[in-house]
């Protein structure tokens, strides 16, 4: 028999996991331990090539790698203990799920003999995520292990990307087993995404393009997680047919927002043009985006005359909202350059100049307009100021969620993709700060700053620990109004000003807060004093906690009112009319 004592592919199950993140070039994970993944810490402990960065609480690991996956392209990798370790990333896992970002969970689990035993800090994680992950896993045999991991990596990155959880219990983590490299056979036949766009499909598409009156193109996250060349296809295709483009909220960056065709965000808070130009047009391409309801609003009043066409490379996602003329499965990238292809070759630009000019008189509302004070700071104004500060530089911004993201979205421009980390889908408070760890993990020497809010901010709020021990100098812009700033909005328009437990009565003292955790606090109440502050938060090489007292009860427009159509949009000049909230509520459009 052969001495297998020296065979370097056998070892422990701990030791496979992390010989797996390197072989995925993971080289920084987020997590938390516990007694069921401490096999899993020593071996980390022993090895340089992957950074453990520890956060403060589980929710906060998989937020960080979110933001690390977003920013970067790459999957993000948390690591967390059996029970509650487990319980806490539910929170992550659903949001990357919604948000199609790639991320990679390990959990611990109490050894094989007491699953169903109801052990200390046991729970059935695979039952519990199975509905907000793409895939999971319990590995009960260590020489199961490494085909599981690097199946994991696949699925979370391949196709539609989205979270996957390895759980593997105590005692398969101490046992030695074989390990083996990344391999084709890894992935189980029946997992195929298909890439590739069918070419009917797609000159069925072109012609409707290059006959169009009033086209549009409706892009989204899809976009951005295809890759740089599907932004740069996306890019030329507008350029080509000279048609208009809008965007979700997830989109935001894979077209310039500096570009002369673009007509700001899409949807509940997006721009008047954005939202009429979607309602009028004779043929909307949709690419990469899902018509989820913050955009379509009311569904049978959603853009009634097109025809539309929707390319996605998940097939669940065609028809399950809106009913589309021309479904295309596939990854967008190889989509658009078909497209291209084909419309270069065999159709003419198409004459869209009336269209250009109906949009222009929409452009004429300035749906974004408001107006500056010389005595308190306005929340938009404190985002333009940002916007001006930092424009040119080396930037990613995350946010929180609530008034402030739509602000964000409405007036920081974004010119390039994987700038923008937001929680989309599931708005998930609390999402903004330990994201902003992951991006600054991932690109140490560029300006991180999370756009938050008085009241999402306190929901991780300990991440700014995790930033000072790992000299992370991310910087926290708060729009501190005092409230809940969305739910006050909707209580104002749709509850009879009735604000029931929206006002936070005891905020603490943001500056004594960062400087508690070791960080830099600031505090700006007037608008002269606004740009010099912000100068001032970019020099500090800290994590600074920038404490903005905005106006308490200004609420965010352009707004969509729920169940309403793109045609009926509260503007910002009708903010204050006393016939507002009847409206709102009794569905007369106000536009």
């Amino acid at each position: 028999m052969s001495d297998k004592s020296h065979d370097p592919n056998q070892m422990t199950g701990a030791a496979m996991i992390v010989r797996a993140l390197i072989d995925h070039g993971v080289t920084d994970i987020f997590g938390y331990p516990g007694g069921a993944v401490l096999p899993i810490y020593d071996e980390i402990f022993q090895q340089s090539e992957v950074q453990h960065i520890l956060v403060r609480h589980e929710q906060g690991a998989g937020h960080a790698a979110e933001g690390y996956a977003r920013s970067t392209g790459k999957p993000g990798v948390a690591l967390v203990t059996s029970g509650p370790g487990a319980t806490n990333m539910v929170t992550p896992l659903t949001d990357a799920l919604m948000d199609s970002i790639p991320l990679v969970c390990i959990s611990g689990q109490v050894p094989t003999h007491l699953i169903g035993n109801d052990a200390f800090q046991e729970c059935d994680t695979v039952g519990i995520t199975r509905p907000c992950t793409k895939h999971n896993w319990l590995v009960r045999d260590v020489n199961d292990l490494a085909k599981v991991l690097h199946e994991a990596f696949y699925v979370a990155t391949t196709g539609r990307p989205g979270p996957v959880l390895v759980d593997v219990p105590k005692d398969v983590q101490f046992a030695t087993g074989t390990y083996h490299p990344p391999r084709k056979s890894d992935v189980h036949r029946s997992y195929a995404p298909r890439v590739k766009g069918d070419a009917t499909q797609i000159r069925k598409a072109v012609s409707l393009l290059a006959n169009a009156k009033r086209p549009v193109i409706y892009s989204g996250g899809g976009v951005i997680n295809s890759g740089p060349e599907a932004t740069k296809l996306l890019r030329e295709l507008v350029e080509v047919t000279g048609f208009p483009i809008t965007s979700t909220l997830m989109g935001l960056g894979a077209y310039p927002a500096s570009g002369k065709n673009w007509l700001g965000m899409l949807g509940m808070h997006g721009t008047y043009e954005a939202n009429m130009t979607m309602h009028d047009c004779d043929v909307m391409l949709c690419v990469g985006a899902r018509f989820d309801d913050r955009i379509t609003g009311r569904v049978d009043a959603f853009s009634p005359g097109s025809k539309k066409i929707h390319i996605d490379i998940d097939p669940s996602s065609i028809n399950k909202n809106i009913r589309v003329d021309v479904p295309i499965i596939g990854d967008c990238g190889n989509i658009l350059g078909d497209i291209l292809q084909v419309f270069k070759a065999e159709a003419k630009k198409p004459d869209v100049k009336a269209w250009w000019q109906q949009i222009a008189q929409w452009r004429a509302r300035n749906s974004l307009y408001y107006k500056k004070s010389n005595d308190i700071i306005l929340p938009q104004h404190a985002i333009q100021s940002l916007f001006e500060a930092t424009r040119g530089r080396d930037t990613y911004i995350t946010t929180e969620v609530g008034q402030h993201q739509m602000w964000a979205a409405q007036f920081y421009g974004f010119e390039e993709p994987h700038r923008w980390m937001t929680s989309g889908g599931l708005g998930t408070m609390g999402y903004g700060l330990p994201a902003a760890v992951g991006v600054q993990v991932a690109h140490p020497d560029s300006l991180v700053i999370d756009i938050a809010g008085d009241a999402s901010v306190q929901m991780t709020i300990q991440e700014m620990s995790t930033a000072v021990q790992y000299e992370l100098p991310i910087k926290i812009f708060i729009l501190n109004n005092q409230y809940m700033g969305m739910v006050r909005q909707w209580q104002q328009l749709l509850h009879g000003n009735r604000l029931s437990h929206s006002y936070s009565e005891a905020l603490p003292d943001f500056v004594k807060l960062a400087e508690a955790y070791g960080g830099v606090g600031i505090q700006v109440h007037k608008p002269s004093d606004l740009d010099g502050a912000i100068q001032e938060m970019i020099s500090v090489k800290r994590p600074v906690l920038f404490d903005c007292r905005v106006a308490a009860l200004e609420n965010c427009f352009p707004m969509i009112p729920s169940g309403k159509a793109h045609n009926e949009m509260l503007l910002p000049e009708q903010a204050n009319d006393e016939a507002t909230a009847k409206a709102f509520a009794g569905g007369k459009a106000l536009v």
